[in-house]
């Protein structure tokens, strides 16, 4: 039995989707905060089980029999390392025989603030005792395609990326290396630095947008605090604002780039170029 946890979120449904193809559904289990959100994999015959990390009474029945979990990493930013606490000492007590962990690419030696939660949880996984395979992923294009519709609006992409190299790949990719590892004898122990095929720096992403709009949209590179403003102007909530920021100037330090090509390996095709995912965005 494979328990995927976050089933509901983007990555998680992707990585259901992906099982499906060669794992029959009642092999699978959706572990969820909220069941209703996840009624049409329920009718597919995927199990559904309550699962919240902030609340570690329900992570026992959520990993009861479950041979192999996909731990997705939690989406609340500064709760992370206490969540994931209570997700691997749930897998512990359930016997679970291999946690597959959703990390950040080079969580070790990762310049960017969000690597720091996902530094603690590697360390609890292994002090757990619990076979585990690590999935550092690297950027979703999305992240940055989320930029797209405003970028047109205002004329100008902007960011603190500098000429930092971004290797991302779309969310799709990740998700396919997840299932892939799941699906794979022999995975314990191993570290998979995923990331894209190719990259781009944020003034190519920008000319690729100009190119597919037919708009002149340039690339504005800001000082952290100026880009932090500018999202904070844009309605961001002070902590998504900070991080994203950060975020950039992580990339201008070469944060979010891998050229080991371990993504496609694992997947077995290409990683989705940045065109394909722009001209999606753009649809």
């Amino acid at each position: 039995m494979i328990v995927v946890t976050g089933a509901s979120g983007q990555l998680g449904r992707l990585v259901i989707a992906e099982l499906l193809k060669s794992v029959a559904p009642t092999e699978i289990v959706a572990a969820v905060r909220t069941p209703a959100k996840v009624a049409d994999l329920a009718a597919k015959g995927v199990g559904v089980r309550v699962a919240d990390y902030a609340r570690p009474e329900t992570l026992d029945a959520a990993f009861a029999g479950a041979d192999k979990l996909l731990l997705i990493s939690s989406s609340e930013v500064g709760q992370r390392a206490v969540q994931h606490k209570n997700a691997i000492e749930a897998a512990k007590r359930a016997g679970v025989g291999l946690i597959a962990y959703t990390s950040i690419l080079h969580a070790d030696a990762s310049p960017l603030g969000l690597a720091d939660e996902h530094k603690a949880t590697e360390a609890m996984l292994k002090a757990s005792g619990i076979p585990h395979v690590l999935l550092r992923n690297g950027w979703y294009t999305e992240n940055y395609l989320a930029s797209v519709v405003p970028a047109l609006q205002h004329g100008a992409f902007i960011g603190s990326a500098g000429t930092g190299k971004i290797a991302s790949a779309a969310r799709a990719d990740y998700a396919a290396a997840a299932a892939a590892v799941l699906t794979r004898p022999g995975q314990a122990g191993k570290v998979y630095e995923l990331a894209g095929d190719t990259f781009y720096t944020l003034a190519d992403l920008a000319a690729e947008l100009s190119r597919q709009s037919g708009k002149s949209v340039p690339y504005a590179n800001l000082a952290e605090a100026d880009f932090k403003a500018a999202l904070l102007g844009a309605g961001l909530p002070e902590s998504l604002a900070a991080l994203l920021a950060d975020s950039d100037v992580g990339a201008s330090k070469g944060g979010l780039f891998d050229d080991g090509h371990a993504l496609s390996g694992l997947i077995g095709r290409p990683t989705t170029p940045l065109a394909a995912s722009m001209a999606a965005a753009l649809a």
